[in-house]
């Protein structure tokens, strides 16, 4: 099986640091709390824009320098249904890409099992609580030329296809915990912010130097 997959295709081989990361800039990532992560983004309606690609690329290098899993545009203050991850699934396989307007596909209960795991999120610096999610997921959208897209996931390549699409309906895993670990995972985020932050700013002059 290939050990890589880029935009669901398969390659022979791909960069630790994807071109799209060597070409973009570090924002800053949106916190929970801000609006725009609160609020379903807006399709995607021009494609094939330079606005659009350095957006991605963006993204790309934003996600490293946190070291994310997936990092959707409203994470970046962005109000647009778009995500890029680069993830392994439960084989072990990396998959790296980018989609716009993903649409989860709802599977089926007999197509679907349920597992409980750590998930965190780069908007929610240092928490980590279990969420139950399905063990597989498919997403359907777009490349950023507007090519049509459908992307497979197992494992925890699942659940980050699965995290990043509730972003961009403006939902935060903290919204899928009871009142109590929800309190808990904020209580995790006051302890370890500065820590989680500084962590980042390292990164970031180690990858952008």
């Amino acid at each position: 099986m290939p050990a890589v997959f880029v935009q669901g295709q398969p390659v022979e081989s791909y960069p630790a640091l994807p071109p799209e990361a060597r070409r973009g800039f570090v924002r800053r990532i949106t916190e929970v709390g801000e609006e725009v992560l609160h609020r379903p983004c807006r399709e995607v309606t021009d494609f094939g824009t330079a606005e659009l690609g350095a957006l991605i690329d963006d993204m790309f290098l934003t996600m490293y320098v946190a070291d994310g899993a997936g990092l959707a545009a409203n994470q970046v203050g962005v109000d647009l249904r778009l995500f890029v991850y680069d993830c392994p699934d439960e084989s072990g396989a990396r998959h790296v890409g980018h989609i716009v307007n993903p649409v989860l596909d709802p599977l089926t209960p007999s197509g679907r099992r349920l597992i409980d795991d750590h998930e965190g999120c780069l908007s929610v610096p240092g928490a980590l609580m279990d969420v139950p999610r399905p063990d597989r997921a498919m997403v359907r959208g777009h490349d950023k030329e507007g090519n049509p897209l459908v992307i497979e996931g197992t494992g925890y390549f699942a659940r980050c296809l699965q995290h990043e699409t509730d972003h961009v309906n403006g939902h935060l895993y903290l919204d899928r915990l009871s009142r109590r670990d929800r309190k808990a995972a904020l209580r995790q985020t006051a302890d370890r912010r500065e820590r989680v932050l500084a962590r980042r700013t390292a990164k970031e002059a180690e990858l952008t130097s």
